[in-house]
C-alpha cells in the first residue's frame, strides 16, 4: 500500500463515527437521492459486488428496493467503516449482505463471478482508475454492469461559483468541526475537483473496456452516474 493509500485508510477510519450524518448534513440529504437512483439502476441481478461500500449505504439501498433478493458483498480497506456496517447490517437482520476487507486493485473474488459492480463516492480516491477498471471487468460476467456513482462539478457557471464557494469554504468548516478532522474535509473538495470530466471518464471505462456506457448527471451535475457493460 503506498502513502496515498495509507493516507485515505486513516482518514477514513478516522471520520467514519460522523461519516453517515455529514454525508446527509453536508449533501442536504441528496445523497440518499442519488443512491436511490443507483439501486434502481442496478436491474434484476442475482450478486452484486459494492466496491468501497464504506458504511454500507449502497448495500441497503439495493436490499431495500429488491427485497433481499440480491446477494451483496461489499469490500473496503477500511476497518472502521466495515465495523460500522456490520453493526447496521446485524440491527436490519440482512442475511444477503457479506462485508469484506480488502483493496478495490486487488479484489479477492474469481474471475467473472458477479452480475454487477458499484462503487459510489470511492473510484475519485483511486488514483489509477484504468487499473481498477480492469479489476472490475475482471470479476464480472460476461454481459455484467458496472455502476459507478461519483461526485461531480456541475458545468453551468453560476452553479459552478456557488459550488466552489460552498466546497472550498463552507463545507471544510462544518465537516472539520464536527468529525474534528479538518484535513479529512480538505481533502474532499481537492479529489472533486481532480476527478475527470464526464467525457474523459467515459473515454477511461471505454479503454479498460467497458461498452454501451450511459451517463446521468444528477442534481443539476453535482453527482453523476456511469453506468457500462462488460462485453
Amino acid at each position: 500500500m503506498n502513502n496515498t493509500n495509507i493516507f485515505i485508510k486513516k482518514m477514513f477510519d478516522a471520520i467514519a463515527p460522523k461519516y453517515d450524518f455529514l454525508n446527509r448534513f453536508l449533501s442536504l440529504g441528496q445523497d440518499i437521492y442519488w443512491r436511490r437512483i443507483m439501486a434502481a439502476s442496478v436491474g434484476g441481478v442475482r450478486n452484486l459486488l459494492d466496491v468501497a461500500c464504506g458504511t454500507g449505504d449502497v448495500a441497503f439501498e439495493i436490499t431495500k428496493l429488491h427485497k433481499n433478493r440480491i446477494k451483496i458483498y461489499g469490500t473496503d480497506f477500511s476497518e472502521e467503516m466495515l465495523r460500522i456496517a456490520q453493526k447496521k447490517k446485524d440491527i436490519m437482520d440482512c442475511n444477503n449482505l457479506f462485508f469484506v476487507a480488502a483493496d478495490a486493485l486487488l479484489l479477492p473474488f474469481a474471475d467473472n463471478r458477479f452480475d454487477a459492480v458499484t462503487i459510489a463516492f470511492g473510484i475519485r480516491n483511486i488514483e489509477d482508475k484504468k487499473r481498477v477498471l480492469k479489476e472490475f471487468i475482471r470479476v464480472l460476467k460476461q454481459g455484467g454492469s458496472v455502476l459507478i456513482l461519483e461526485l461531480t462539478a456541475p458545468e453551468n457557471r453560476f452553479l459552478m461559483e456557488l459550488y466552489m464557494l460552498y466546497f472550498k469554504k463552507v463545507l471544510p468548516v462544518i465537516g472539520g468541526l464536527f468529525s474534528k478532522n479538518f484535513q479529512a474535509y480538505k481533502y474532499l473538495p481537492d479529489s472533486v475537483m481532480k476527478f475527470p470530466k464526464a467525457l474523459e471518464f467515459v473515454k477511461i471505462m471505454k479503454e479498460s473496456g467497458f461498452k454501451r456506457i450511459r451517463v446521468k448527471k444528477l442534481s443539476l451535475g453535482v453527482a453523476t452516474l456511469f453506468i457500462g457493460y462488460k462485453n
